[in-house]
Parts: C-alpha cells; structure tokens; sequence
C-alpha cells in the first residue's frame, strides 16, 4: 500500500490538489464500490461518517479491506453482521491522521444509504463522504481534526460545498456516527465557517462534546 504524504502546502492552488477528482494529499487505493453521480449533480454536501473494524480496535486493514470487498469475513463473528456488504467512502482518516482516498471526488461513492438533506433525497448523489477512524459516540483525536480541516478547505475551495453534516443528520433513526464524541464546535472554528454550514442541530456557541466530557470528570 502506498504511504501517505505527511506535510502539507499551507497555500497550494486548487489545479494542485486534484486530478480527475484524487487528491494529491491522500494515499490512494481505488475501490470498486462506485458510480457514476447523475447529470448536473451539485457536489455542494459533506457527509461525516464514523467506521472501525471490528467496533473499537484502531489501526488494521480491515476498514480498507472492506471498502475494497477483500474483508474475512471469518476473522472475527461481528462481520458477520457485515457480511457481502458493498459499501465505500471516498475518503478514510486513520485516528494518527493519516489520509486515504478509496474513490474519486467526482464519482458517486455508497457511503450515504437511505437519506435526505437539505430537501434531497439519495445524498450519494451530490456529496463527498469522510469515514474517520473511530467509535459513534466516542471521542476522535486531534491528527483526525487536523487532517480533516485541511480536506474539508481543500474540498470547498475546488468544490461548490455548501453544507457539512454528520450519517446522523442525514439519515435520522437509522445512523448515530459520527455521534456525540465529535466536536463540531472545532470543526467550525478551524474551518471559519458560520452556522449555515452546518445541521441546525450544530452551532457555534453549543457546548464542546470534548469539553463537556472533561468537565464532567472533574
């Protein structure tokens, strides 16, 4: 497998960062779980998901695996629960804050499932999906937040992004990642962005998920 590029450009061009929808920052490793977006497909939504495999253990193959449909499904019996699934994101954090790419931003990516967002149904089609290496609820750590604000600028200054929600704004009920142990707040201050970016359920002046956890050891 390829490795990931470590250091950043603090101000590279658009035209730097992306070829036919790959960014040059991440490791690539195609998946075949993928499509093509309908016509004038408005890629304006982020879609914030949480993944570990099995649930709660860091580090393995097994989340790339899965995306690229080489998982062992006899390697531990929670894939069974998974089992001939054929899902992917585009883009996969590791909790140390390394970059992968499984699919093309300008391709569809099976990521999002029954959903609707800002009046839309099939959010597949219009968004970009992020998968951060971790646990719905739990807290993500600091390598994740950084990579992940860099993607997310280097996302909205190539893409028209117009919104950034979590599976569980999307798909209400059904989803819970990345779930209470992700700090938007964060997100929304190293991104600079106001609250119409983000779920009606996010604002900037709610209470820090990590810090609200802190607090409450004390």
């Amino acid at each position: 497998m390829p490795r990931p590029t470590e250091a950043l450009p603090k101000h590279p061009s658009s035209a730097a960062l992306w070829r036919q929808g790959w960014y040059r920052f991440a490791a690539h490793q195609a998946s075949p779980n993928f499509g093509p977006r309908p016509p004038q497909a408005s890629i304006d939504l982020v879609v914030l998901h949480a993944i570990s495999l099995p649930p709660g253990q860091y580090g393995g193959l097994e989340v790339l695996q899965f995306f690229n449909n080489q998982l062992d499904w006899q390697a531990h019996p929670y894939f069974d629960q998974i089992k001939g699934m054929q899902v992917s994101a585009h883009f996969f954090i590791r909790r140390n804050g390394e970059l992968w790419q499984l699919v093309s931003c300008d391709d569809r990516a099976w990521h999002a499932g029954a959903s609707c967002y800002r009046g839309r149904s099939n959010c597949n089609d219009d968004s970009i999906g992020i998968e951060l290496e971790g646990l719905d609820g739990e807290p993500f750590a600091a390598a994740q937040y950084e990579t992940l604000g860099s993607l997310c600028a280097a996302l909205m200054q190539h893409y028209p992004v117009a919104h950034v929600a979590g599976h569980e704004h999307i798909a209400p009920g059904r989803k819970a990642d990345p779930g209470a142990g992700f700090d938007w707040l964060q997100l929304q201050k190293n991104l600079g962005l106001d609250d119409r970016y983000l779920p009606s359920a996010v604002r900037l002046d709610a209470p820090s998920p990590v810090a609200s956890s802190a607090a409450l050891k004390r």
